[in-house]
């Protein structure tokens, strides 16, 4: 089955034919209305202005921080007001469940059914938490590396995804296109983040701040994705520091696979962690971990 056995909730119950794509999309559309994100929250409560979530959002790329934390450090929020915004964001969320009851398509009884099944399906291929599936050195950094990578993801390129277990691989995967760094230090590793042209698009809308990035130069859009993994990357080493150990990072790269994908070299144990967005796209972490 390969790794193509990943999936979201309501892409299984279409693909089940338990419901059909129209209900799924009104039910997506149901929930994008309902679903405020917290900074959205905190404006619509009067809590604070655009400006500063702006301001927020800025500091986030360079601090481990959830962007809540980060206006209370501030001094825009106090906590109460955070906890305050938290809880109606929790009691007011929409799951696309219960959305998809919402707009008719399922009965309740049938989602609790559909739900355990999903889980069930979905347990072998989804990772609950960071493994690496053989004994490596400097294992610990590695982890924190992917966590701090799906973090970033859904902190500074709000994407949805669902992280797939790590595995070793010999070739590394073509893509439209991957942006990589070395790190090293008392930690050596060519750190990749891999990406479809849809995705690479996703990422420069999510870094320029823009709507539409349709009509931007090749290079900025590979700039973006180089940008990305700078953020992570300048994370990771700052991270690593706490933890004691010193990694340098160097300039990052882009690079253009061959359809054939890439060899790993020699001596080199290649991590590969697939990050799971949706039909058709192709995202992944690769760490290549000199041994």
């Amino acid at each position: 089955m390969g790794h193509m056995a990943v999936k979201f909730f309501g892409q299984f119950l279409v693909e089940k034919g338990l419901v059909s794509r129209d209900a799924l999309l009104k039910a997506i559309d149901l929930q994008e209305r309902k679903n405020l994100k917290m900074g959205e929250m905190a404006v619509s409560m009067g809590y604070v202005t655009q400006a500063d979530i702006d301001r927020a959002h800025n500091a986030q790329l360079s601090r481990d921080m959830k962007l809540g934390d980060l206006l209370v450090e501030m001094g825009i929020l106090t906590l109460s007001q955070l906890n305050e915004i938290i809880t109606r964001q929790k009691n007011t969320h929409l799951y696309i469940g219960e959305a998809l009851v919402l707009v008719g398509a399922l009965t309740g009884a049938q989602l609790q059914q559909y739900l355990d099944e999903f889980k069930a399906d979905q347990a072998q291929y989804v990772a609950d938490r960071i493994e690496l599936p053989c004994a490596i050195p400097n294992s610990r950094i590695w982890e924190m590396a992917a966590d701090l990578t799906y973090k970033m993801i859904t902190r500074v390129l709000d994407i949805q995804f669902r992280p797939e277990k790590c595995r070793v691989v010999t070739t590394l995967d073509t893509n439209f296109m991957m942006a990589a760094m070395d790190l090293s230090g008392d930690a050596e590793a060519r750190y990749l983040i891999s990406v479809s042209e849809n995705l690479q698009k996703r990422v420069a809308k999510a870094i320029l701040r823009e709507e539409s990035v349709e009509g931007e130069p090749a290079e900025v859009l590979e700039d973006t994705v180089m940008e990305f993994v700078n953020v992570v990357c300048g994370n990771v080493a700052a991270k690593a520091s706490q933890m004691g150990a010193i990694i340098n990072i160097n300039p990052p790269v882009s690079i253009r696979p061959a359809a054939t994908g890439i060899q790993v070299p020699d001596g080199h144990t290649a991590l590969c962690f697939p990050i799971y967005v949706g039909e058709g796209e192709k995202m992944e972490l690769i760490l290549l971990v000199r041994q």
